[in-house]
């Protein structure tokens, strides 16, 4: 395959309120770099500035509020602080003719009350605990019960995503994504495994969507649809190997049929376990739902150069993701493009540090660290 002629994987295009340089996507990386005020500063401005030849970067997983907070040094984006913290990444990216756009995140259940406030309980739609550890200052440690929200506590959490996407605004991002996907709070409220409420937020598959979507209804009236996204992931286990909602066509399919009054730039869906397999269990069929949303579809999970064009020459994708490959390789788009061969992170250097592996990664014909 001729990469320049044969695929417009690399060419401009139109989504949203966006002209994006290409079709390639960072996808959002947690790396846990940041102090625990969720303050970034310069080291992140220059993390994603190096990678702004992308068509477009989603930040890494950002916290909308102290209860949303589920891992260690991890941003934040609802204080004054974070906004000029954030400022200083948007600015480096927007001069590097990059676009960047910051994802909204609450985890939910999946947290420990060492990185809540006052030491509490998480909280969940229901008090489910997962299976699993996250990572906290004193290293990992397990993922207690958590407390269900009281329905009358639930408009906060919409006014907290409603914050969070005008801090967003402020901060410089050229629009937000909705985090709500691997299984963190608002994909469990939407799965009938981890919701059992009896309220207006459960039961059915209308009230277990109803928090999604009013969330949706709070940021687009910050932003306009057309600078909105949402992340999905119908059948990923991840964050305390979550069970899939039994009806994952209805429930879905519901859901993203009523996003479409949103009028959103783009529908990302994580293809299958994320990090972990493309697998698609039956009977969850992920290209039909996809083909009930009106607008742009973004694909994630495992994607090389080659599934990347054949995702593009069968038009089963509208933007392709990647994201491990950018932690060592920050002009990802000149190395697919060239054919190039890519650098592998150490896993050691994922999460947490500083510099080393996270801005010292050189470019295409630099001589290796």
């Amino acid at each position: 395959m001729n990469r320049l002629t044969d695929t417009d994987l690399f060419q401009p295009v139109k989504i949203g309120a966006w002209r994006l340089a290409n079709r390639i996507v960072m996808a959002p990386l947690t790396r846990c770099r940041v102090k625990n005020d969720g303050i970034p500063g310069p080291m992140q401005a220059t993390y994603y500035a190096q990678r702004a030849s992308t068509g477009l970067i989603i930040s890494e997983a950002t916290n909308i509020s102290p209860q949303g907070r589920g891992y260690a040094f991890t941003p934040g984006i609802f204080t004054e602080a974070q906004i000029k913290g954030w400022r200083q990444v948007t600015d480096a990216v927007h001069a590097a003719q990059g676009k960047i756009v910051c994802q909204l995140w609450h985890v939910g259940r999946f947290s420990h009350p060492s990185l809540q406030p006052d030491g509490g309980l998480p909280v969940a739609p229901s008090a489910i605990a997962p299976d699993g550890d996250t990572f906290t200052e004193q290293g990992l440690q397990r993922v207690p019960t958590p407390r269900a929200l009281e329905t009358a506590e639930i408009p906060a959490i919409v006014e907290q995503y409603r914050h969070a996407a005008h801090c967003a605004q402020q901060a410089g991002f050229d629009g937000v994504e909705i985090h709500s996907a691997n299984c963190y709070l608002l994909e469990q409220f939407i799965r009938d495994s981890t919701n059992h409420r009896s309220d207006r937020y459960g039961g059915g598959i209308e009230n277990r969507t109803r928090l999604v979507l009013e969330v949706t209804e709070a940021v687009t009236t910050i932003w306009g649809g057309d600078r909105v996204g949402i992340r999905l992931s119908p059948v990923t286990p991840s964050a305390g190997n979550t069970p899939m909602d039994s009806d994952v066509m209805a429930t879905y399919g519901y859901l993203i049929e009523q996003l479409n009054r949103f009028g959103l730039a783009y529908l990302h869906f994580v293809e299958g376990a994320t990090r972990d397999s493309r697998e698609i269990p039956a009977p969850a069929d992920l290209q039909k739902l996809r083909a009930l949303f009106k607008g742009p579809y973004m694909a994630n999970n495992l994607y090389t150069a080659e599934l990347a064009y054949q995702a593009r020459k069968n038009g089963s994708a509208d933007l392709v993701c990647f994201g491990r490959p950018f932690i060592a390789n920050p002009d990802l788009v000149a190395r697919l493009k060239a054919g190039a061969e890519l650098a592998e992170a150490p896993r050691e250097t994922w999460y947490g540090g500083d510099e080393r592996g996270y801005t010292d990664w050189p470019a295409l014909g630099a001589s290796q660290p």
